[in-house]
């Protein structure tokens, strides 16, 4: 890696901070689902993305729409880290770090992703379910892409949430890991 460190770079991921210069820290989380790439902003957690997502779209998002001031620094992540690993272990049932919202917009898409943190572990709702409680049940599949566009999946449980019919619908990291996510949680027997 051209003589860069893990040491050098947590050092100037410090210095960076210390200075006001770090806007969004960026750490990777080897799963079993694959490696997972969590982003945080002074304010909480603010995107995880999915193995089936390349890893410079998802910073190159964090750059456009939060700050250009994104660095990779681990050490600021390790509490997410940490959650993540036991949650996956099957340890962790409430995630309890901080969320920053920006990357979830305004309106009817937030209101659904809010709700559906409160989703407890173990337990599922429907996109319908969701619709209504953000305020417009008719619109169920508007529901299901707010939640295809979690910015913050797992975390933001949007796994636990299924088709009215009891199908698993559709999930962002790809139904298999949904399924699995929900197996882990003893959501589905």
């Amino acid at each position: 890696m051209n003589g860069v460190t893990p040491q050098l770079l947590e050092d100037l991921a410090q210095r960076a901070e210390a200075e006001g210069l770090l806007d969004v820290a960026y750490a990777t989380v080897d799963s079993p689902i694959g490696s997972l790439l969590v982003a945080s902003t002074p304010r909480g957690i603010v995107r995880l993305g999915f193995p089936t997502e390349d890893a410079d779209d998802v910073l190159d998002q964090l750059a456009t729409k939060i700050s250009p001031r994104v660095l990779e620094a681990p050490a600021r992540l390790d509490t997410v880290r940490r959650q993540l690993d036991e949650y996956f272990e099957g340890r962790l049932h409430t995630f309890t770090v901080q969320l920053d919202w920006t990357l979830t917009g305004q309106g009817f898409r937030h209101q659904i992703l809010r709700h559906t943190a409160e989703i407890p572990y173990g337990r599922t709702s429907t996109y319908m379910e969701m619709a209504t409680k953000a305020g417009n049940r008719k619109a169920y599949r508007a529901a299901g892409n707010a939640l295809g566009s979690n910015p913050i999946p797992v975390v933001v449980p949007c796994h636990r949430v299924l088709a009215t019919g009891g199908g698993l619908g559709g999930y962002g990291g790809g139904v298999s890991v949904k399924e699995r996510l929900l197996r882990l949680e003893g959501a589905l027997d």
